[in-house]
C-alpha cells in the first residue's frame, strides 16, 4: 500500500501524524538498538559452556568488544558482504537442527501431534516466545520503495 521507504514509520504517519511516526521510528531503533547488542552476549553465553574462560573477567569483555568489532566490520564493507554471511551463518544455525531431523526420523509418532493437554501449557511462555518469532517481520516494509513491484516481490520473498 506504501510502495516507499520507511514502512511501519509511513503507516503510522499516515494515521497519526508526524509527531506520532517520529515516536515510532525512534521507538523502532531503541529497540533494535537493545536487541542487537543481545546476541553478541547470548553467543558467548554458548560458547561458554566450551569455553569456560568467555564466562567472566577480561577474557569475555574482550570478546565481546571482538565480536562487536568484527560484525560492525562487517556492515562497513557493504551490503553484499553481510548478506552473504548472514546467509553462510543462516546456514550454519540450521545444520544442527537439520542434522538432528534426520536422526530423529525412526522415531517419529504422528499420532502424538495433535494430543495437547491444555491444563499444563506455560501460556505465558508460549505467547511471549510467539510474539517474540512473529517480531520484525515488518522491517522489510522499510526499504519498500527499492523493491520493484513489493506487492508480489515481498510475498513471495517471505514465503
Amino acid at each position: 500500500m506504501f510502495p516507499e521507504n520507511g514502512g511501519y514509520i509511513v503507516w503510522v504517519a499516515s494515521a497519526l501524524g508526524p509527531y506520532w511516526g517520529f515516536q515510532q521510528g525512534w521507538m523502532k531503533w531503541l529497540s533494535g538498538v537493545i536487541d542487537n547488542v543481545l546476541y553478541p552476549v547470548l553467543f558467548l553465553d554458548y560458547l561458554k559452556s566450551g569455553v569456560p574462560a568467555l564466562g567472566r573477567g577480561a577474557t569475555r569483555a574482550f570478546a565481546v568488544v571482538g565480536l562487536m568489532a568484527v560484525l560492525t566490520l562487517l556492515s562497513y564493507r557493504g551490503l553484499t558482504v553481510v548478506g552473504w554471511v548472514a546467509i553462510c551463518l543462516g546456514v550454519f544455525s540450521l545444520l544442527p537442527f537439520f542434522v538432528m531431523g534426520l536422526i530423529a526420523l525412526p522415531r517419529l509418532r504422528p499420532a502424538r501431534w495433535l494430543v495437547i493437554d491444555l491444563h499444563n501449557v506455560d501460556w505465558n511462555l508460549y505467547l511471549n516466545t510467539l510474539f517474540w518469532n512473529l517480531n520484525y517481520w515488518d522491517s522489510i516494509s522499510t526499504l519498500a520503495g527499492e523493491v520493484k513491484n513489493p506487492g508480489k516481490t515481498l510475498p513471495k520473498a517471505l514465503f
